[in-house]
């Protein structure tokens, strides 16, 4: 693996499709690297009350296979109640979600570790704010992009277009990953060597639908390509 890697946006095709899960896993898989790793979540809506302050289970999640454990408010400057797109729940919350917050978050986060994972919310084209894209935050903090891609009946389409804009935005695409969202799905093997043909860069991983195992477990399904 690359070792000058300290940096990484993980996006996906659409919501629902295992971004948390790929991230808790990439991780792990960087951990296993002797790197140290530690998760981020810029913004995060659908959020519980406790008596630490608001928290997001896919927040709580990246935090536990981070290691060293960060701060949480570092690893998520926006935690947002309602469980809808960021630009409203921001909204309903009277919160102004600022790209300066995130940045410095970010900048205190990275000394931390040998690379920080920041998950993207929803797909890559989901704004952020009405003038704030996620590709603003990738530009500003020069994150290469890691796409997640939720294997279901679509999900070629879906995959290429986000490539395409991804790359088209100025974006660094270095790998993408599949994850096995739908156990339903016909043919789901043609539909990998479909997608693994056409896609413009490399297949870090398949991850099969497994419910119940952890995200370490998940992490022996990963290689990373440069």
């Amino acid at each position: 693996m690359d070792r000058a890697l300290d940096r990484l946006f993980v996006t996906g095709t659409d919501t629902g499709v295992g971004k948390t899960v790929a991230s808790a896993a990439l991780l792990h898989a960087f951990r296993a690297r002797g790197l140290r790793a530690v998760g981020m979540k810029p913004v995060a809506s659908g959020c519980t009350s406790t008596a630490a302050g608001w928290r997001n289970d896919d927040a709580l999640a990246l935090q536990a296979a981070s290691d060293p454990l960060p701060p949480y408010d570092d690893l998520n400057p926006y935690a947002l109640p309602a469980p809808l797109a960021p630009e409203i729940a921001a909204r309903d919350a009277g919160v102004d979600v600022q790209l300066g917050v995130l940045v410095s978050a970010f900048d205190r986060l990275h000394p931390l570790a040998d690379l920080v994972l920041v998950e993207g919310v929803g797909g890559w084209a989901a704004p952020l704010t009405a003038t704030l894209d996620q590709r603003h935050l990738v530009q500003e903090l020069r994150l290469p992009v890691l796409l997640v891609v939720g294997m279901r009946l679509g999900c070629i389409n879906h995959a290429r277009l986000s490539a395409r804009a991804i790359q088209d935005d100025g974006a660094r695409l270095v790998g993408w990953i599949a994850n096995e969202v739908d156990p339903e799905m016909e043919r789901r093997d043609e539909n990998f060597a479909l997608l693994s043909v056409r896609m413009p860069v490399p297949c870090w991983g398949r991850l099969p639908h497994a419910p119940d195992i952890d995200a370490r477990q998940l992490s022996w399904h990963i290689a990373i390509s440069l």
